[in-house]
């Protein structure tokens, strides 16, 4: 990364899309250039600036596990990014399609941790034990790039293009289902756009709650009981806007509903 591209100058212009509603051109490609590592940084500067004004985490969101997210966005690896307690609506609320600048939808397996999960080291029966719940859940995934025009450090830098949750009310034991062979439908307006397999996220949600464990770990940080970790899209992502309803039906987990105002 050159002077032209310091850390603080690319998360300035990240949080200056919020506030303004206007997209930023990418931050990658050109003379440039940006690392894995220092995409991270320019989130945290992020992270910490939000902090500071008083938000408050409330778990992580695990990007581009599934072959289908990743040949979308043409990349070969995960990201994460951080979840705020503002990102979540309840289920059955509206959900205002003015919060975002180009809101996406994605359903998503998620976990509710009942007790921390701190890497390295951390494999998928650790993980088990820690998991407290499972829920159906969508994400708004939303990009603060413009068009959309992403390589994997853009949507890391961008907080892995987090936007907005969708908690399904439904909740069970990690125990009480297979998580690679759960099947999801997804929806919108009525017609299902999409299927997926809990096995397109990592050979199942639960492998991609263990590589969140250990990239966190690997940096000093860990993941808290009590967070909420979105494991990934089963499915590509649809653009949503007002009028739309969103619906991802786990036969086995329950289902989730947004509806776009």
């Amino acid at each position: 990364m050159t002077a032209a591209v310091t850390t603080n100058n690319a998360a300035a212009r990240l949080l200056g899309a919020y506030v303004t509603g206007v997209p930023i051109e990418p931050i990658s490609g050109g003379p440039d250039s940006v690392t894995v590592g220092e995409a991270y940084a320019i989130q945290l500067a992020q992270v910490d600036r939000w902090r500071r004004d008083g938000r408050l985490v409330r778990g992580h969101k695990i990007g581009l596990t599934s072959a289908a997210m990743q040949e979308q966005l043409g990349i070969d690896q995960p990201d994460y990014g951080h979840l705020f307690a503002d990102m979540f609506f309840p289920p059955g609320e509206p959900v205002p399609v003015a919060r975002f600048l180009q809101p996406r939808a994605e359903p998503e397996i998620a976990f509710v941790l009942a007790g921390e999960l701190a890497g390295p080291g951390v494999t998928v029966e650790d993980a088990v034990a820690a998991v407290g719940a499972v829920h159906p859940a969508l994400e708004i995934i939303d990009s603060r790039i413009a068009d959309w025009r992403i390589g994997l450090v853009d949507t890391i830098a961008d907080n892995a293009s987090s936007g907005g949750v969708v908690l399904g009310a439904e909740a069970l034991p990690v125990s009480a289902t297979d998580l690679a062979g759960v099947r999801c439908a997804f929806a919108v307006n009525g017609a299902v756009v999409a299927t997926g397999l809990g096995s397109d996220v990592e050979g199942t949600p639960l492998g991609a709650l263990t590589w969140l464990a250990n990239r966190l770990g690997a940096l000093g940080h860990r993941i808290e009981a009590g967070h909420v970790v979105l494991s990934g899209s089963l499915t590509k992502a649809v653009p949503v806007g007002a009028g739309d309803v969103v619906t991802a039906d786990f036969p086995r987990l329950g289902s989730v509903r947004a509806a776009f105002v």
